[in-house]
């Protein structure tokens, strides 16, 4: 846990209902979540992170496991989420807002929002080149820093099979950045631009 207590501690205080508990875990976790929601293209990641800790919580006093086990079974339940947002949104035409408010992400700073939202732009624009699969094998990986074997567990896939993706994906971002890199000129890519 990265707030310094005992793993075993909160897990057992939260599956007695303790509330500090809850909110130890959701603190710790949630923001991974939503990430991993909304680079996936979610259209709503906080409402399908919500849900994915309603779930979490509902089935709580069931788990057993480490810490590494509950994370693994968190990220599972938000994959499952997120597959079953996909399957409703297939069945019924969504109305598209181009209009996106921009009031709540901006902070203060207008050159530190500019490279943020340039930052966050490239992250989900390289992202969404990827199949899904390669898509949730990488961001598993990197953003839920799951093994293979849970990335295997959260998709229902072998270890091999996970290996492979992600190689496949990775080596698609590469070539995606390489490309980028070369089309803007080196040092002005916006991710070298957020580094200095």
């Amino acid at each position: 846990m990265s707030t310094g207590l005992c793993f075993d501690d909160v897990l057992a205080a939260a599956q007695a209902g303790a509330a500090w508990a809850f909110e130890t875990l959701y603190r710790d976790l949630a923001p991974v979540v939503t990430g991993y929601l909304r680079l996936h293209g979610a259209v709503e990641p906080d409402d399908l992170a919500s849900e994915t800790f309603l779930g979490v919580f509902t089935g709580l006093a069931g788990f057993h496991g480490d810490e590494d086990a509950l994370r693994a079974w968190v990220f599972t339940i938000a994959h499952r989420r997120l597959v079953d947002d996909w399957r409703r949104r297939s069945r019924r035409p969504q109305v598209v807002d181009d209009g996106a408010d921009l009031a709540g992400q901006v902070g203060g700073d207008v050159e530190d929002d500019v490279l943020t939202r340039l930052g966050t732009e490239d992250v989900h624009r390289i992202c969404a080149l990827l199949p899904d699969d390669q898509r949730s094998v990488v961001l598993l990986r990197v953003l839920g820093d799951l093994t293979v074997e849970q990335v295997g567990q959260v998709m229902g896939r072998s270890s091999a099979s996970v290996k492979a993706l992600q190689r496949r994906g990775l080596r698609a971002l590469r070539e995606e950045l390489e490309r980028t890199s070369e089309l803007v000129g080196p040092g002005a890519h916006p991710f070298a631009a957020a580094r200095r």
